[in-house]
């Protein structure tokens, strides 16, 4: 059975590999934050006080960090992963970070004889937990194929979006989205409260109409219409303002590579980095309902 070593313990990461562990798989976790590997040592995992540590037996590397320098630096910094470890081993990111990123960390995993998928994923917190994840992968067939048991025991949806670098461009292009539909959801249904209608009965009739759409579904932004989602819970926990504004980020940066329209993803950035400069950053994405509200 493969050794696995784990980079990046933070609320996604940390749940991620407790799933590996219940698994069954062999895994040495690492993180700057000392007591998230000692939650993980307590799980089951082994944990390690330095990538050297980390990386002494593995043939699979597993980082969820937040952004590109970060995971540039775990691989090819001084002492790094790419130091450190055996050759051939298979590389699996799940961090979200620009498309040329991954696209250059592959071509160089790649020319010292080691194999690497991009995977973002999409399920939030809740997702991570339950080990239904959405993985967005991009990279080779082979590479794709020898990840699969690894991704399936994080996840429950796993698609190959084409080559490395794709996965990351689909990952934008599902956020952005989700930013627009949230933001929308919220606008609608506020409108509604504000001519006097009540916020659940507005959801359950756009539900059946067609407005119909995964935060109606799944996400509802206003407060006690549906239980067990941040805005029932002061907007606590779930997917950050903070998070979203970075993938928007991204997404319009890719968006400018190559000259594709985006208005609504531009107004969306637009309207999250408003809710996120208003002390709003740490709360969950869907607090944006609370733009909307009269004062």
């Amino acid at each position: 059975m493969a050794n696995i070593a784990f980079f990046g313990l933070g609320n996604m990461g940390a749940s991620m590999a407790k799933n590996l562990v219940k698994a069954n798989f062999v895994v040495t976790v690492y993180d700057l934050v000392g007591s998230q590997v000692q939650l993980l040592a307590e799980a089951g995992a082994t944990p390690s006080s330095s990538i050297p540590e980390a990386v002494a037996s593995a043939d699979v590397v597993i980082s969820m960090l937040p952004a590109g320098k970060h995971v540039d630096s775990l691989y090819f910094g001084a002492n790094g992963v790419l130091d450190n470890i055996a050759d051939n081993a298979l590389f699996i990111d799940c961090s979200t970070i620009e498309s040329k990123t991954a696209i250059n960390i592959g071509e160089k995993l790649r020319s010292c004889g080691h194999r690497f998928i991009d995977a973002p994923v999409s399920g939030g917190v809740a997702g991570a937990a339950a080990g239904n994840l959405t993985f967005i992968v991009g990279g080779n067939k082979t590479d794709f194929d020898d990840a699969q048991v690894y991704l399936q025991a994080m996840g429950k949806n796993i698609f190959l979006a084409g080559n490395i670098g794709a996965g990351q461009v689909a990952k934008i292009c599902n956020n952005m989205l989700l930013a627009v539909l949230m933001a929308g959801t919220s606008e609608a249904l506020q409108m509604g409260i504000d001519n006097g209608l009540d916020p659940k009965v507005m959801s359950d009739i756009m539900l059946q109409s067609s407005g119909r759409n995964w935060t109606l579904e799944l996400y509802n932004p206003c407060p006690d219409v549906m239980p067990n989602v941040p805005s029932s819970n002061q907007y606590q926990g779930g997917f950050l303002v903070d998070l979203m504004n970075k993938d928007l980020a991204l997404a319009m940066s890719t968006a400018a590579e190559n000259q594709s329209v985006v208005p609504l993803g531009k107004l969306a950035q637009s309207m999250f980095q408003m809710h996120g400069n208003a002390g709003n950053g740490k709360l969950d994405f869907s607090s944006i309902f609370k733009a909307y509200k009269h004062n």
